[in-house]
Order: structure tokens, then C-alpha cells, then sequence
């Protein structure tokens, strides 16, 4: 049975042996139901053959274009591996027991944050920030922070999947995999 994750098991491997920082980092595309694009880099904390999961506030610019168009675009890009996983996908919100269990294994300070922020929105001076952030870290001392309730993630269900090998002289490596029905069909692309 052909299987991308496979490949991407190895690929993901060798580029946390090579990557300075963050080899889980992805570049996430999505849209407004207008079309109107917006790309950022995120970090995919989990992956099986289900898909890639990140997570985020559901306020957060993101988070609204998802819950309006869950078409995206993912890319990971590794320079000192010279490669690229491209993958097409629809974003779905994990299970809430999922994102609990993330939640809880992220720094004190990281969900301190999550309750202090209004993700996307303007913030008038950084002090207000690091106020919410104290009045936060008061409000949970000596207990565990819960996850927010407009604080949650996402799986994306690839779709399409391109394993993409920087060649000398341009002569690119491209392999693709697409969902066909239970599996996947491959074939390879022009550089």
C-alpha cells in the first residue's frame, strides 16, 4: 500500500537532526471566503496518518478564516535538507479532550498566554499585555491553568501531498501523493 507518512516520517526525522530551530515549523494558507489569502508560520505538534495538528485561538485571524473556509495550504520548508512538503487539505477541529491534553503539556507561561491574548486583535501598547498577563498568572497561582474555551486546534486532512527535492541547476525532484477513496495514488510532477 503506498502511504506518504511514511515518507514524511523519514523526511520529518532528518530534518529535526539538521534544522537549527523548529523543524516542525509549517507555513498555514488560508482564505477568506472572498478569496483573499494570508499566510503565517505555525508549528504542527502532532501528525499521524489521520493529518497535521496545530493549534491556535479560534478568535484569532485563523481561526475565523477556518471556521469560514477550512480549505488550506500547508509547506514545509527545510533549507538545510534542500526540501519541501507541500500539503492540500481541509482544516477540522480536534476533539476537545485532544486539545486538553496539549493544552495541559504547553509551559505554565504558554497557557498563561493564551488566556492573556486576544490573538489578531489591536493591542494599544505592549503593557497592556504584560497587565493581562499578570492578572491571569493571579488569577490560576497555585492551580493548573485550564484550556480557554476560544483556545482549541486543528487538524488538516491532506488531500494532496508533494515531497519536493531541491536538484542542482533547477532539475527539482517532485513526487505526489492524492487521496484516492481509503488510499492514495502517486505519481511524479515536472520540475
Amino acid at each position: 500500500m503506498i502511504d506518504p507518512f511514511a515518507t514524511f516520517a523519514a523526511w520529518f526525522a532528518e530534518a529535526g537532526a539538521s534544522e537549527p530551530n523548529d523543524a516542525n515549523a509549517f507555513a498555514l494558507a488560508t482564505a477568506t471566503p472572498e478569496g483573499r489569502p494570508s499566510v503565517r508560520v505555525v508549528l504542527c505538534k502532532a501528525w499521524d496518518a489521520r493529518g497535521f495538528v496545530f493549534y491556535s485561538n479560534l478568535d484569532s485571524r485563523k481561526g475565523r478564516e477556518l471556521a469560514a473556509n477550512p480549505f488550506v495550504h500547508m509547506d514545509f520548508h527545510w533549507k538545510s535538507q534542500r526540501r519541501q512538503v507541500r500539503v492540500d487539505g481541509r482544516a477540522e477541529p480536534v476533539a476537545g479532550e485532544e486539545a486538553d491534553a496539549y493544552f495541559a503539556s504547553r509551559p505554565r507561561d504558554s497557557q498563561a498566554g493564551a488566556w492573556a491574548s486576544l490573538q489578531s486583535q489591536a493591542l494599544p501598547d505592549r503593557a497592556t499585555f504584560e497587565a493581562r498577563l499578570g492578572d491571569v498568572r493571579a488569577r490560576f497561582e497555585g492551580q493548573d491553568v485550564p484550556r480557554p474555551p476560544r483556545w482549541s486546534g486543528w487538524r488538516i486532512v491532506p488531500e494532496k501531498i508533494e515531497f519536493w527535492q531541491d536538484r542542482d541547476n533547477r532539475l527539482h525532484e517532485r513526487l505526489v501523493f492524492t487521496r484516492s477513496g481509503d488510499g492514495w495514488t502517486t505519481g511524479l510532477l515536472y520540475p
